[in-house]
């Protein structure tokens, strides 16, 4: 009998969360008949800053789900967030496809439809105002969102590419550190004072 082998890198990977997309059934007519063939659209991510697509493609949708899961897995990139918008306002072409995405207040939600939701929830994203323009190709809108994610830069990468350094609060730590001592140290002295 055959012994089930447990891969330990399941658990590692427990923390991300997959979703299928589109599943799309191809067929071939050969001389006996017909050959079916599926492609499975996975996303992958762990709504922690971090999204991955894959396109997995096998003659049953389980393999076909479980190669894009894998391959999603593979090709993770990181997304940078403000809260829980996007930092601003990208455009983003993938063959037909075209998105835009913009950030939004605080409760808005994820406005946005079929695979960019996805693709946008499992990354993080919590409110957020998306559109497709270009095809409705699902393929095509997911890979276009996933450029346009990719795009994304945060103000402390920008200003630390144009050599500069984010300027500190107007009260420095130390300032406010040595304010509070001073402060405790009186209410100290005023309150033995009274007991004695």
């Amino acid at each position: 009998m055959a012994r089930r082998t447990i891969n330990p890198q399941k658990n590692e990977k427990s923390e991300f969360e997959e979703r299928v997309v589109n599943i799309n059934r191809c067929s071939k007519v050969v001389k006996g008949g017909r050959n079916f063939s599926f492609s499975a659209l996975m996303v992958v991510g762990n709504r922690q800053g971090k999204v991955g697509v894959g396109l997995g493609k096998a003659r049953e949708v389980v393999d076909a789900i479980r190669k894009g899961t894998e391959l999603a897995r593979k090709n993770l990139i990181d997304v940078p967030l403000l809260g829980a918008t996007i930092p601003h306002a990208v455009e983003a072409k993938y063959r037909g496809g075209r998105i835009i995405m913009r950030p939004a207040a605080p409760g808005t939600g994820v406005i946005a439809g079929g695979g960019m939701r996805a693709v946008l929830e499992l990354a993080g994203i919590r409110d957020v105002l998306a559109k497709s323009l270009g095809s409705s190709n699902p393929i095509n809108v997911v890979r276009a969102t996933m450029k346009g994610i990719d795009t994304l830069e945060s103000k402390e990468h920008v200003m630390a590419k144009r050599g500069f350094e984010l300027r500190s609060p107007k009260h420095p730590p130390e300032a406010v550190e040595t304010k509070d001592e001073e402060m405790t140290g009186n209410d100290e002295n005023g309150s033995s004072e009274t007991t004695q």
